[in-house]
């Protein structure tokens, strides 16, 4: 028997790859024969970098970037496989994660490290980029990560804006006469599921803000500065952003990227599992094993271990989903090519408690998931007898 396990991180606990050896170690204590393909997986937020790297036996690198308040920090991205593309996670750089609670400030913070980070790919000759830019700190348009990129933006006596999405509602010309000329030379694709504008009821700041750090006020502040941003776009560049579908994601950021890196947005998702050959892996698979911290109704649009499920439907392959735990509406996925859906939890705890046992109770749950597919087996065998 092959078997295929492809889990996404269990956010907050562990990562996908640490889940993946959870599930194997759980699977192979039970099943001493079977040969097993590791290959962790990522919807375009936390984990696209390990995915990619870790499915093309590509190459982890290490920059020394600033964080969303400019403090030094380093932030791991990625060469794939093929040696000309690189992958980065703007969350290393510009993420929630860097900034503890009462840090948070969606009108100062920047997406400068970001820019960092697309430097020092540019620095490694790529030809292609994929940014994935869940979990952003930052509302400033990809202000933060143009001018670390060359881009100037200033105001109407023509002093720099100081970093930040406030302080582009006082923005009045953007130069990009010394914008880095490599950017020219390489396509550039996001990697995201937000939709959303740049501006309006369901834009950015609205939508995004609060979780930054955002008062209603300072909401309504980061609106108007991202629609002057689009205003200004539109009369310096003769690009329109404000509507763009997408445009609203990280804070701006895709609209930034669209602007000044010319990327295409795509759907998170399709972009990693096609750059892993996720397919190709599912070739003489006879089960597949997935999973990720919480599973819910929301997992149909274009969860990472749906897509799994979606794939391996059309070969007919059963698939199971190991999760931290089940949210209303899980039934959905039974419905999108989940066969099973087994939780680790194996006994009354706190949350707390399950976080810091998270491997162990992997493990379990995967044994007990492959004994109840043996005696399912077994009773097919007697019945068929």
């Amino acid at each position: 028997m092959r078997v295929l396990i492809a889990p996404q991180a269990f956010k907050g606990s562990l990562d996908a790859l640490g889940v993946a050896e959870a599930i194997h170690a759980g699977l192979a204590a039970v099943w001493i024969d079977a040969q097993f393909d590791i290959l962790p997986v990522a919807d375009g937020g936390e984990g696209t970098v390990e995915a990619l790297v870790t499915a093309t036996g590509g190459q982890f690198l290490e920059t020394e970037v600033e964080d969303p308040l400019a403090r030094r920090v380093r932030a791991q991205w990625g060469l794939l496989g093929d040696g000309s593309t690189a992958v980065i996670e703007m969350a290393a750089a510009s993420g929630l994660p860097l900034l503890a609670r009462h840090e948070r400030d969606a009108c100062t913070t920047s997406t400068f490290g970001t820019g960092q980070l697309i430097r020092a790919a540019l620095d490694r000759g790529v030809k292609r980029l994929i940014v994935g830019i869940g979990g952003s700190a930052t509302n400033d348009a990809g202000a933060g990560m143009a001018h670390a990129l060359g881009v100037r933006f200033q105001d109407e006596q023509g002093r720099y804006l100081p970093r930040g999405g406030r302080a582009l509602q006082r923005l009045a010309k953007i130069d990009i006469s010394h914008l880095d000329p490599r950017i020219q030379d390489i396509e550039v694709i996001v990697a995201s599921d937000v939709t959303n504008p740049l501006c309006g009821h369901h834009g950015a700041s609205r939508t995004y803000g609060p979780q930054k750090g955002a008062s209603p006020r300072d909401v309504e502040v980061l609106d108007r500065a991202l629609a002057r941003f689009a205003e200004v776009v539109e009369r310096d560049l003769g690009m329109e952003v404000a509507d763009v579908p997408g445009a609203g994601a990280a804070g701006g950021l895709g609209a930034g990227l669209m602007t000044f890196l010319h990327a295409r947005m795509s759907r998170g998702v399709d972009i990693i599992f096609d750059a892993m050959r996720f397919d190709e892996h599912l070739t003489g698979t006879d089960l597949v094993f997935t999973g990720e911290g919480r599973i819910d109704a929301q997992d149909v649009f274009g969860k990472a271990p749906i897509v799994v499920a979606q794939r391996a439907a059309t070969r007919d392959i059963p698939v199971v989903v190991i999760v931290g735990s089940i949210g209303q509406g899980y039934e959905a996925c039974f419905e999108h090519g989940v066969t099973a859906v087994v939780p680790i939890m194996n006994r009354p705890m706190a949350i707390e408690q399950a976080v810091t046992q998270t491997a162990e109770l992997t493990t379990d749950a995967a044994s007990r998931a492959a004994r109840l597919i043996d005696i399912g087996r077994a009773a097919k065998d007697a019945h068929n007898a």
